[in-house]
Parts: C-alpha cells; structure tokens; sequence
C-alpha cells in the first residue's frame, strides 16, 4: 500500500489529513503523469459526491490541474462509476472522483482514473505519490497563457443513466423496488433510473444535506430499509453507499443478500445463458465459505483475488472473466463497466428476478452461506503495521485457526479504505466463530497501546 493511495484512492479526513493543499498537489502530479500520452490539448473530468468537503476539494484539485496546463470539466455528484465509464466516453485523458465511498461524512477521498476509465495500477500511483512527497520540482507549471480551463458538462448524470438503462432489454413494470440511496451520489441518479426501467420505484435516505451521507442509511445501515420494504410489500429491495459503486439487497423477506450471493445469482445466470466467459467467477479471499461450495455445485470455476475490486478487475483483464466482486458488494460486469457499480448490479438482478419468474429468496438460494462474523478494531494508520510485526497478534491468530480446524478460518487484514484492522472468522459452530473473532480483536486492542 502506497503512502498516500489505499486500496481505493487517497483518503483521510477532510481539511485534516485530506487537505485542500494536497488535493491541489494531486491534480498537479496526476495530472503531469496521466496526460503523457495526450495528442492533443488534454482533458480531466471530475465528479463528486454529497459531502459537504467535496466542492472544497474539487475548487482545490481543478486549480492544481489547471495550474499545469490542463483543462477540467466538471460532471457535478454522480456515482463513482460514472466517471469511470465517461472518461472514454467524453474522450478525457483521466478521470476523478472525490468521494470516501461508504466512510461517514467528516471523511472524504480521491480516486484517479486513467484515459480508458480504469483504476490506477500501483506503479502510476507510486510515480504520483513520487512527485508529491520526493520531487515537487520536476512538476512543471504552465505559463500564464497556457493555464487550463474550467467548464461544466450538464449532460452526464443522464448520460450515464443512458447507458445503464441500455445494458438490458427488460422492462421492470410491476415489480416493487425500494432504493437506499444512502443520502449519497445515487440520490440525483437512482429515481429516474429506475423509473425509466418502468419499475414501482420507492426511494429512501435521497435527501442529502453535505452531513449525513451514510449515516444510519446505504448498504452499512439496512435496518430502516428492511423495515420499509416489508411495510410497504416490496418484491426486494437494494442499498447503495455514498458514491454507488456497491449494492447489497434484501429479499421480500427482508433476508439480506451479500455481494457475494448477488455474483452467485448473476453468475449462475450467465452460465445458463453461455455468457459466462471461461466458465470463470472472480472473488476475493473475503469471500464466504459458500461460494466455494456454490462454485463446485454449479461447475464454475471460482478464482480468488486479495481484497480490493481493483485487484478483482485486473484478473478479469488479464484473462478475459466477464464478471467479479466482493462480498462487500462492488461487483463488475466487464460487459458494460470498468469498475464497481451498484445500481448497474442492481438493474442486471432486476432483469435475471423478471425473466425467471421467481422471487428473490429463490434466486438467493443458489447460494448457502456459513456463519461468518467480521468485526473491526479501530488503529492509527501507522498502527496498521502491527499485523506484520507483532508476535502476540500472530500467536493468537495461529491459535485460532489451530482452535478452528479444516471447518473454518480466520482473515486478519488491514483496511485499505478506513483506519481499521478487520478480523473475519468462518467456521460451522457460531458460538466459537464468536468467541474467537473477539479473542482475536482483543489481542490486537491490547497491543495497539503497547
């Protein structure tokens, strides 16, 4: 991991860690960095979500860009995966999105985007952090008279929901949808979606007021979907985060359905269907012991990545697999996006619910999962160190898994995109996945004070 870029872009508190300082100094390194191959007067179009630090951190980044002779045009709030499918589509050398995703409203982050809408490969963001942090004097600023400009694009919001209306041929009419916007990027997109696909469209947590993105709503907090979709008898319902890139669901029973049981569905659709590239499903280590088994059970080949949709979608690129996620709920159809995509996951489940006939329970089933338990321990960010350094963590970890035997395991990792260290154990018995994912947390609290 880099020492600006997580897994998911730069990110911190805003006017803390992330400021508006070095949000200009991004523009300018990512700018000079990604523009190299330009052939003619480049181009960088940004996006943004509700936060409220948002708009200080786009004014901070177009003025970094401009500075190097580098025209910005602005998307205004969309979905992360959005500016994603815009940069070719609006022939720009590289896109940026300012968002933290599912992170509450007092943080905020920068994901860069290359010319062909693709995250940014490691050794890009290491040259970018290089110029930052090592060399500032080899950023070349533009003359007076060769600064970019700033425009605006009104047209992307309906843009992109084009497009995502265009990846299927069903009409939705008759089903009753609930929408968690999560107060976030999906709130200016997510109706008119929908609506447009002729569904019964009921939208939650759409008001966004720069505060409460992600508060107690979007797909970290479903308890007040859950409680509206079964009051108001809805066939499923689906929660997006802060800038949309994931999306887990709920069936008409209000049951959660993972990101992993929403790959499983879509998946075993496309293998019906003979669209299922190589036979092949991506993953990550995250994921539950129940797609392994609902991989043998439908001959798909499962492969498993380390944890962060960008390293699902370089597997998919190296080898072609049309479809990959995590159980989080970032799921990639290489068909139509180039990154995670909520509400795309949500209309290509919608499209597989209507041309089955069946409810979502049924098509959920597909896929049994094992008891699983995730928890998180709250560190500084140089804190995250310990895992590969500490003796004791290691210890108890060997332990646990020693304790858990050939039935489970347990994952201990560092967060790419919060300052926490996330601890998952698997196993049959529940009560002892419970006691040790907490033996475990305890053991890392302990040690983070040492």
């Amino acid at each position: 991991m880099g020492r600006l870029f997580g897994t998911d872009g730069a990110r911190g508190i805003a006017n803390d860690s992330l400021t508006c300082e070095l949000a200009m100094q991004i523009g300018r390194a990512a700018a000079q960095v990604l523009i190299r191959q330009a052939r003619r007067r480049p181009k960088i179009i940004i996006a943004q979500d509700t936060r409220l630090s948002s708009q200080m951190l786009v004014s901070a980044l177009s003025a970094g860009i401009c500075s190097v002779g580098v025209d910005v045009e602005m998307l205004g709030e969309l979905p992360t995966p959005a500016v994603a499918w815009l940069v070719g589509e609006y022939s720009a050398d590289a896109g940026v999105m300012v968002s933290a995703s599912h992170n509450p409203a007092e943080f905020n982050g920068i994901k860069l985007f290359s010319r062909t809408g693709y995250k940014l490969p490691d050794d890009v963001e290491n040259e970018i952090e290089r110029l930052i942090l090592d060399a500032p004097e080899e950023i070349a600023l533009a003359s007076p008279m060769k600064l970019g400009r700033v425009y605006r694009r009104d047209s992307a919001m309906l843009d992109y929901i084009d497009h995502v209306v265009d990846t299927v041929e069903d009409d939705f009419t008759g089903i009753q949808v609930a929408l968690d916007c999560a107060n976030g990027s999906a709130s200016r997109t997510a109706e008119t979606l929908f609506t447009q696909l002729g569904a019964d469209v009921h939208v939650l947590h759409a008001s966004p007021t720069g505060l409460n993105i992600n508060k107690n709503c979007g797909s970290t907090h479903m308890d007040s979907l859950r409680r509206f979709m079964l009051d108001n008898h809805c066939n499923v319902a689906f929660a997006f985060d802060g800038d949309a890139d994931r999306c887990l669901a709920l069936d008409e029973n209000g049951e959660l359905v993972d990101g992993d049981q929403l790959m499983a569905i879509c998946a075993n659709d496309l293998k019906q269907r003979g669209r299922l590239n190589e036979n092949t499903l991506v993953a990550t280590v995250m994921s539950n012991f129940g797609m392994h088994s609902f991989a043998r059970e439908q001959d798909i080949n499962l492969v498993c990545t380390t944890v962060g949709d960008r390293y699902v979608l370089e597997e998919m690129l190296k080898y072609g697999y049309v479809i990959g996620g995590e159980q989080s709920g970032h799921i990639i159809f290489k068909e139509f996006a180039q990154t995670g995509d909520g509400q795309l996951t949500a209309v290509q489940v919608l499209s597989i619910l209507k041309r089955s006939g069946k409810k979502m329970s049924e098509l959920a089933s597909v896929m049994k999962k094992a008891p699983q338990v995730l928890k998180g321990v709250e560190i500084a960010q140089d804190g995250k160190k310990l895992l590969a350094t500490n003796g004791t963590i290691k210890k108890k970890i060997s332990e646990v898994q020693a304790a858990l035997g050939e039935t489970g395991r347990v994952l201990v990792r560092a967060s790419g995109t919060e300052p926490l260290i996330r601890v998952m154990v698997e196993g049959d018995d529940t009560a002892l996945i419970e006691r040790c994912c907490d033996e475990v947390c305890a053991v890392i609290e302990a040690e983070k004070e040492v």
